[in-house]
């Protein structure tokens, strides 16, 4: 993936500035959405010179790449965080967790109900595809980040078959969630079952 910032923090104090910078982003976010987020209150609110913001960010979109990164990363920990301490007798289980986890996000996890790893929900229609990644979809993304997450856990086939697979569950999940939240701002439980029932049969045919 291309880097989302002009230039990495290598000083402590540089770090938070721009985990500051992140963190008001995803406030702001949940308060005014996307299409009033402003460099300028992001900068304002996380106590920083606005030329401090544009040291390390292109732009708002380069900010929101910036932390839609740090959701997906977020997410993934969670994942393996919980692994030891959740029984998991079968791969089905970890597609279980994995969606709760992402519905756990949804639910608490500031700005990103707005901006979670997949599109960027916009007044205006703009579906921000590449929110990620400049070259690639999001859900490209996360579908190879979740494919060397389960090739090292489940010890699964590694090949096009289950690169295919796995994008197209990452699609339907994220059009079942979205669905799910959709129908109620907190996530509809039986939806969100659906979804799981539904990556489970599918991803049968594709995993040991």
């Amino acid at each position: 993936m291309t880097s989302t910032l002009r230039r990495r923090p290598a000083q402590r104090r540089s770090v938070e500035r721009v985990e500051r910078m992140l963190d008001e982003c995803a406030l702001l976010l949940d308060e005014v959405g996307y299409d009033a987020l402003t460099t300028k209150e992001v900068a304002r609110r996380a106590e920083v010179p606005i030329g401090t913001f544009y040291q390390f960010f292109h732009d708002k979109q380069g900010l929101v790449r910036a932390l839609a990164r740090r959701n997906l990363e977020a997410f993934l920990q969670r994942i393996i965080t919980r692994i030891p301490e959740a029984d998991l007798g079968h791969w089905t289980d970890l597609v279980d967790l994995a969606i709760d986890e992402f519905v756990d996000m949804k639910r608490a996890t500031p700005g990103f109900a707005v901006v979670d790893f997949g599109e960027v929900l916009t007044a205006t229609g703009d579906d921000g595809k590449r929110s990620l990644d400049e070259t690639h979809e999001n859900n490209v993304v996360v579908a190879e980040r979740l494919r060397a997450l389960s090739t090292e856990l489940l010890d699964a086939p590694v090949g096009p078959g289950l690169d295919r697979a796995l994008l197209v569950a990452v699609e339907a999940t994220d059009a079942v969630l979205k669905l799910a939240f959709r129908t109620d701002p907190g996530g509809a439980p039986e939806l969100i079952a659906e979804c799981k029932q539904l990556v489970r049969r599918y991803l049968a045919d594709h995993l040991p």
